[in-house]
């Protein structure tokens, strides 16, 4: 699994006009088509692993470049609009569609000719990645939206979306097929309007101890789990002010003991066999962590994976130079398959529009 992005996006309610998204379905999905026309359905799954170019074709189409509506009103559109015969099947959606994705891998999977064991692996790859950045990256964001975008070839992209009820922000995440962990350091193009303070992130790098820890305490045996607790308990350590400087880790007291019992039968090789055990949630995660930073002294990282970023580069150098390169190509790319969609002269002009906001004035 990789993950190749993060976006922040103002939580916007209510739903799109029946006429919008009627359009959005034809458009997005003409201009997809195209897409893998010419350049391979591979090519598209790689498009949409990449949260700024997945930005951009949703205001192509219709979208305000802020709406969280982004996510959810876009990937609909094309769930309609492509047909998992063309190569390319969307699963998954919004609430309680979400929780319908393993039966339709399933039912797409044969559909593409895949394998069962393809087949099994995508559903893993699906109830994982949600479970990593519903658990493992705790970054205050609860996943609401779940969708997982598969090629005929088997390669796949997970664009799913979480909420802070508090700030209402939400906040996306793209995944792709392309490396071995889910839980370590899975970052590869992140992007987002603000930094959450309060974050425990334990696919970082810095965090590689604490999660071999974690799998050496439960293999170990959880009665020892339940004796930590209780030193903890005595010394009235609750967070790890003394240790970060931040209070970003409160000690659950509620802790899955089932689960934790479940996980030493079992004896999970690695930390993404822990993770995967059911039961296994944010709570027995930061317990985890707590007992192995405070008592065994490993490291957690409180770094919020999203940075402020862009998909080529800033004007101003931050963080990297423009790589003129991937900009002018990107552009290329939807401003041909605009032009070669089979659809009406106004709708494409309104695109092309659209698209040249994003191109600078010194290179119009």
């Amino acid at each position: 699994m990789h993950r190749a992005g993060v976006a922040n996006l103002p939580l916007h309610t209510g739903h799109a006009p029946r006429w919008l998204f009627d359009r959005m379905v034809k458009l997005s999905g003409e201009i997809i088509r195209v897409i893998a026309i010419e350049f391979g359905v591979d090519e598209v799954l790689r498009r949409f692993a990449d949260p700024f170019w997945f930005q951009a074709f949703s205001c192509v189409i219709g979208f305000d470049w802020h709406s969280s509506g982004t996510t959810t009103v876009t990937l609909g559109s094309l769930k309609q609009a492509l047909d998992p015969e063309e190569g390319i099947a969307i699963v998954g959606g919004k609430g309680k569609a979400s929780k319908k994705t393993p039966l339709e891998i399933e039912k797409n999977g044969e559909i593409l000719s895949l394998s069962s064991s393809k087949i099994e692996f995508l559903k893993y790859a699906s109830r994982t990645a949600a479970k990593v950045d519903n658990a493992v990256l705790q970054d205050g964001y609860s996943l609401y939206h779940h969708v997982m975008i598969i090629s005929e070839h088997g390669r796949w992209v997970v664009v799913q979306q979480g909420i802070n009820r508090d700030q209402k922000y939400a906040r996306r995440y793209h995944w792709s097929s392309g490396i071995e962990s889910f839980v370590r350091n899975p970052h590869s193009g992140i992007i987002g309007d603000r930094i959450e303070q309060n974050v425990v992130n334990l696919v970082a790098e810095e965090s590689e101890d604490t999660r071999k820890v974690s799998v050496d305490i439960v293999k170990d045996n959880p009665k020892k789990i339940k004796n930590d607790i209780v030193y903890l308990k005595s010394t009235k350590q609750t967070t790890l002010d003394e240790f970060a400087g931040l209070k970003v880790l409160n000690m659950p007291w509620r802790i899955n003991w089932d689960a934790l019992f479940r996980a030493y039968e079992i004896q999970p090789r690695n930390y993404e066999e822990l993770i995967s055990i059911k039961g296994i949630g944010p709570a027995t995660v930061r317990a985890l962590a707590y007992i192995a930073d405070v008592i065994y002294g490993t490291e957690i990282s409180w770094r919020d994976p999203v940075k402020y970023s862009f998909a080529v580069g800033g004007k101003d150098g931050v963080p990297k130079p423009v790589d003129r390169n991937a900009y002018d190509k990107s552009i290329e790319i939807l401003q041909l398959s605009i032009e070669n969609a089979m659809i009406g002269n106004r709708e494409k002009m309104e695109m092309l529009k659209r698209l040249r906001r994003f191109v600078p004035q010194n290179d119009k």
